[in-house]
């Protein structure tokens, strides 16, 4: 492999990584602060890709669409947490499991019915449709790096709203003790359902930056929430630090094992797990 190549796969990895740490980000807030399990959290990714192209589809730019469905991301989560999400905090983990699982089912067939079972690509807009020459034959998208850089600032604002701002002092707060915080005086039910909006939005976003480049096809949020989990394990429950750590690793393992040990590839994500868990049973960070 020469160093060009090497190169293209670092950023690949970056970029992979930064876009899965969208999706797991919101995985472990809503599972850590919440404790709720949420198998439908693929289901969020995959909508906002639908929503990516639907939007696309009306008003032809890509970063419009992505700025109207960001709002309507929050609004569907917030709507979902009230009518649903709210009756499962005192619910045992089974009972979280199975109306979870039967959300995946009801998302897919509404998506069947509504844009069919074909395969649609989203198109880059003009601004970042250029690539970035790396030598005579090689060069790399610059929408690519675009997405790693627009999750490295939202990685930053996450951390900055949890650790500096009166709403992420609350929403810890509530992770260690809801009935101090509601006697307090603060609206607990209020907080959590904010909480599992942004997870929402979180998974959406990634959903619409991905369409471009993977396109939108059914059942693409399975395997976004299975390595999801795989990176929140990791990380350790609850740590947005460590969902950042842990989706960095995997994304270096996933691609890199697909370039070096292709026929190992699907090994490499969970040697990685085995290999953390090993070393800390609680993952690499805990909550916070």
């Amino acid at each position: 492999m020469d160093f060009t190549t090497f190169l293209i796969q670092i950023l690949n990895s970056l970029q992979y990584g930064l876009l899965l740490f969208l999706v797991a980000s919101g995985l472990t807030l809503v599972f850590g602060i919440m404790g709720i399990i949420n198998l439908a959290h693929g289901s969020f990714y995959m909508v906002g890709a639908y929503l990516a192209f639907a939007l696309t589809s009306l008003t032809g730019n890509l970063m419009l669409s992505i700025a109207l469905g960001i709002p309507l991301a929050f609004v569907f989560g917030a709507l979902l947490e009230w009518l649903l999400f709210a009756h499962l905090y005192k619910r045992d983990h089974l009972e979280q499991v199975l109306l979870t699982y039967g959300l995946i089912l009801i998302f897919e067939e509404l998506r069947s019915l509504a844009v069919g079972d074909d395969v649609h690509g989203v198109d880059i807009p003009a601004l970042f449709s250029a690539s970035i020459p790396l030598s005579d034959t090689l060069s790399y998208p610059v929408y690519r790096i675009l997405i790693s850089v627009v999750c490295l600032v939202l990685a930053g604002a996450l951390w900055w709203l949890m650790q500096r701002t009166r709403l992420g002092m609350m929403i810890r707060a509530g992770s260690h003790d809801r009935d101090m915080v509601q006697a307090l005086g603060i609206d607990i039910n209020l907080l959590y359902r904010t909480v599992f909006a942004l997870g929402v939005v979180l998974a959406a976003l990634a959903g619409m930056l991905a369409a471009p480049i993977s396109s939108v096809y059914p059942g693409m949020g399975s395997s976004v929430l299975i390595i999801s989990f795989v990176i929140v394990v990791i990380g350790g429950i609850g740590s947005v630090w460590g969902a950042l750590v842990a989706a960095l690793l995997i994304g270096f393992a996933d691609t890199f094992g697909k370039v070096l040990l292709p026929d190992l590839a699907g090994l490499a994500v969970y040697l990685v797990m085995a290999v953390v868990l090993l070393w800390r049973p609680e993952g690499i960070f805990k909550k916070g």
